[in-house]
């Protein structure tokens, strides 16, 4: 038995089909098979139904995929582990990132962070923050960029910059006569919404003490999937929509006319590095954290005047 019989064990325990599994491992189905059969003889029990598809682990089977997560977690832990002892910024990096923060963060400090540490290979997955979360429970990410505080006491926050809350309202709404503006200005019957699953939406809903109850019937109900989308209908349809402060950098000189900050002390999104509270490559989140800290506005930095929004 070794540390590769109990990856190819874990390989179809994920894709419950051998030759996916194969695919991922990077061998032949047959030489998988062989070796699940070897490492099955050698421990004198099936560890997998082959006559289900499909294929699901036996009762027996389901105790060591359980023992061999352990074990394969352990021993990359202890690589990681001998890595930053050594101070040495290589190896792979599993990050999450919410969409509403990745559209205009990334562009920020990639390419740089990238070009800095040649041995260190990122793989980034747009996702939700309860994706995020499970995943990141589950040892599938390493880290999570995302809104915060979370509330988890099994996840480690880390915050990165504090990002304003701003209006962005077509011409013809009263609001736009005021410089500054306060939540209770906005007409809830005018708002667009990110659809469900966002943690923008949820802020949103908090920020403007949104209740569907009493909202005035309309013949046009829209909840938009990107923050561009929310744009675009209030350019077409009217309305307001709010903006990440990020968001402003992709915004034309003419349309930034339409858009108001609110007043002192300003709503803001807590933008944060998560790891789950045994995570060991803490120098590459350390590093991590002072490439993104450079690349935002100095002044997303502090907390001063600003009122964090829940989730």
């Amino acid at each position: 038995m070794n540390i590769q019989h109990l990856k190819y064990i874990l390989a179809v325990d994920t894709h419950r089909h051998f030759g996916k599994a194969a695919g991922e491992c990077f061998v032949t189905q047959p030489t998988l098979s062989m070796m699940i059969r070897n490492l099955e003889e050698e421990l004198g029990i099936r560890i997998f139904d082959r006559s289900r598809q499909p294929v699901i682990p036996t009762e027996a089977g389901e105790a060591v995929i359980a023992q061999a997560k352990v074990i394969v977690r352990e021993t990359e832990r202890l690589t990681e582990l001998i890595s930053e002892l050594k101070g040495e910024i290589k190896g792979e990096l599993r990050m999450g990132i919410i969409p509403t923060v990745a559209t205009y963060l990334l562009p920020l400090f990639l390419n740089s962070f990238l070009k800095k540490y040649p041995l260190l290979k990122i793989k980034i997955s747009e996702l939700t923050t309860q994706q995020i979360i499970d995943q990141l429970r589950s040892h599938h990410l390493d880290l999570g960029i995302l809104a915060t505080p979370l509330n988890n006491e099994l996840l480690k926050e880390q915050p990165l910059y504090y990002e304003q809350f701003l209006v962005y309202a077509s011409r013809d709404e009263k609001m736009m006569r005021k410089k500054y503006l306060l939540p209770g200005d906005i007409d809830p019957n005018h708002l667009w919404l990110l659809e469900e699953g966002h943690c923008l939406r949820t802020q949103v809903l908090n920020l403007c003490e949104l209740r569907r109850k009493g909202l005035k019937s309309s013949n046009l109900e829209y909840e938009a999937g990107s923050i561009e989308t929310l744009k675009k209908m209030v350019d077409i349809n009217h309305g307001v929509t709010i903006l990440p402060e990020l968001a402003i950098n992709e915004l034309s000189e003419k349309d930034r006319e339409f858009v108001r900050h609110f007043k002192p002390p300003v709503p803001v999104r807590e933008i944060s590095i998560v790891t789950y509270r045994h995570f060991v490559k803490q120098r590459i989140v350390t590093i991590l954290k002072e490439e993104i800290c450079q690349a935002v506005p100095a002044e997303m930095l502090s907390l001063k005047r600003k009122k964090i929004t829940e989730i």
